[in-house]
């Protein structure tokens, strides 16, 4: 089988190697398509593939058009908002991520964020610290749980919701689980978000739930730029001038939150999550060991289309 690594954003040159190992030595060829400069290079790259291994490239529709042998697209990382599972499933193609191989590198970079938050953005000024501070954990799936983790080893309180874990779950990873969103925010002084961008998380995120949030309190973003009601933070940001914004993926409207905000919002200059040696290692060897077990016996255990 004919596997296109696809990636404007290359992976580190140890992770290929990893990779066309994995994949050659069960018997599939390995194409690279690297830095390329218009999705049109996708498009003509994925005609004759059979599988692709991605990283933040868009698989829309008009490559799964191309693809007509494409029979599987392994995301290296979590989100899949990059892929048109629709237009994926329609055409019986399985789409897959690679959960918890990406998870320390953005749990450490949230903690981090609250730190340089915290101090200033490490201008000489004087800060404040993070231990016995309340940390809210908006959504406590692999990345959530770390991000506590460390949050309680750093002498945080630390509490989480998850609508799709029960309380003792939340309990048994270290929080103390809440009823509501509205109280998650109402009682942190830190909200880190680990939600999801769907249809009913994109921009749930705005003026009204952020105003809940105590004196002094720091929003903290290392998901998807689309759950924040952007025109809802600007105002709230405005509304209270004691309030924080930071966050791994820099909004539209940053220039201007950088400009009337100063120091009171920060965006990394390109989602830096997952950008560790670790994390691109991992998540390169997981989805071509997934390929491979996906043609040899079927396994389709991390299939997120249906």
């Amino acid at each position: 089988m004919k596997v296109l690594v696809a990636t404007q954003k290359p992976f580190a040159a140890v992770a290929v190697e990893g990779i066309k190992k994995i994949l050659e030595e069960a018997g599939h060829q390995v194409v690279l398509l690297e830095k390329y400069a218009a999705q049109e290079d996708l498009i003509s790259a994925a005609g004759d593939a059979d599988a692709m291994i991605i990283r933040s490239d868009k698989v829309d529709a008009g490559v799964l058009a191309a693809a007509t042998n494409l029979k599987i697209v392994v995301r290296a990382g979590a989100g899949v908002d990059n892929v048109d599972l629709a237009a994926a499933s329609e055409r019986k193609v399985v789409v897959m991520n690679t959960p918890g191989q990406n998870s320390n590198a953005v749990a450490e970079l949230a903690i981090a964020m609250m730190i340089y938050m915290s101090r200033g953005q490490f201008t000489p000024a004087t800060g404040s610290e993070i231990m016995g501070k309340r940390l809210g954990i908006q959504a406590f799936g692999n990345v959530g749980r770390l991000v506590g983790k460390k949050a309680g080893a750093l002498g945080m309180k630390v509490s989480a919701i998850d609508p799709f874990l029960t309380p003792e779950q939340i309990a048994a990873g270290g929080a103390t689980p809440l009823s509501s969103v509205e109280e998650l925010y109402s009682s942190s002084d830190f909200v880190s978000i680990h939600i999801p961008a769907t249809p009913q998380t994109i921009r749930s995120i705005g003026h009204d739930l952020i105003g809940k949030m105590p004196k002094g309190a720091v929003l903290v973003n290392t998901a998807r730029k689309e759950v924040i009601d952007e025109e809802g933070l600007m105002t709230i940001l405005e509304e209270r001038p004691d309030l924080k914004y930071v966050t791994d993926v820099a909004p539209d409207n940053y220039a201007a939150l950088k400009e009337k905000f100063g120091l009171r919002v920060f965006a990394t200059p390109k989602k830096m999550g997952a950008q560790t040696a670790e994390a691109n290692i991992n998540a390169g060897l997981a989805a071509a060991r997934q390929i491979v077990d996906f043609f040899a016996t079927g396994n389709t255990r991390f299939q997120v289309n249906k």
